[in-house]
């Protein structure tokens, strides 16, 4: 009896360690940095400036600003407000913010290529093309973005986020390194919560497959794609769930024996919900679109960070 008994606790124990090992990792700090007008509520993230810009940076947990180190070259005294200039050369630095009683968390800040280094519609030989010289009904945020993050064979598979990497979001085009992609702190913070509420819902995930992240207007012209797609602006991404085979396309969600647009719908269905119970989720307004399959993709899900509602 007693033998038995065992086994049984065994067995429990072992079930408890698989089922820890398999749990969702989410990546939150339990604080939120700020860093200029963008802000972060994980343990990494990623922030993207002009050469030569200053931007400030806190630290702030239930509403109370909270003193914190910031070690990049040297180890800061400790604050509650740091002045940050960007190095006049494009590229990647790493801060690690330590909050006085907290976990640590590492702010990469992406210094990038102006705007102004576009030479005939091209970059460094990637071509970029030409934005709309009118922004759509005269929105801020549909203006030409202000730069560029290079993109190399070296840097391209490093974590933006907790569960994405740069490479996931580059332009289809084809050419040779470097790339460049325009990329917003707001739809990195979007695509985590959404992946995080994916996997409290029992859909087990370490990140959604992006179909389409940015595009150049070069190569959204050449697709023959909107205009003013928000995509240009790398606010904007195609997902889709795939890991139950890890196939290309979308898993079956609903569970009905069919992948087709009914598991996108599945998807929509979620992360419109998601929006409708989760204040903390409404700061990331944008669209919601649902695609069915045709001969060059499966069905996917579309989100961005457009700054206003948008459904379809």
């Amino acid at each position: 009896m007693y033998s038995k008994l065992v086994k049984v606790c065994f067995s429990l124990l072992c079930l408890c360690v698989c089922a820890k090992s398999l749990a969702f990792e989410t990546g939150r700090s339990g604080y939120v940095i700020s860093v200029g007008q963008g802000k972060t509520e994980y343990t990494l993230m990623s922030f993207f400036v002009l050469p030569e810009k200053s931007v400030d940076i806190s630290v702030v947990k239930n509403g109370k600003a909270l003193p914190f180190t910031i070690a990049q070259d040297t180890i800061s005294e400790q604050v509650t407000s740091f002045k940050w200039k960007a190095p006049a050369t494009p590229g990647m630095k790493t801060l690690v913010v330590q909050p006085k009683g907290e976990l640590a968390s590492t702010v990469q800040i992406f210094v990038m290529h102006p705007m102004a280094q576009v030479k005939n519609k091209k970059l460094n030989g990637y071509t970029i093309g030409e934005y709309p010289k009118e922004a759509y009904k005269g929105l801020d945020n549909y203006k030409p973005p202000v730069g560029f993050v290079e993109v190399t064979k070296a840097n391209q598979d490093i974590l933006v986020s907790p569960h994405y990497t740069l490479k996931q979001f580059l332009c289809k085009q084809s050419s040779g390194y470097p790339k460049y992609v325009v990329l917003q702190t707001r739809l990195l913070r979007k695509l985590e919560y959404i992946t995080e509420a994916v996997n409290r819902e029992g859909i087990a995930m370490e990140s959604f497959t992006i179909m389409s992240g940015y595009r150049t207007p070069f190569y959204n012209a050449a697709i023959k794609n909107k205009k003013y797609s928000r995509h240009q602006w790398g606010g904007a991404a195609d997902v889709f769930v795939d890991e139950n085979p890890k196939d290309g396309v979308m898993d079956d969600l609903n569970k009905d024996g069919k992948v087709n647009v009914d598991d996108a719908k599945f998807l929509w269905d979620m992360v419109e919900k998601f929006y409708r119970e989760a204040p903390d989720y409404k700061h990331l307004i944008g669209g919601l679109g649902l695609y069915q399959a045709n001969a060059a993709h499966g069905p996917f899900v579309h989100v961005d960070v457009r700054g206003y509602r948008a459904r379809w």
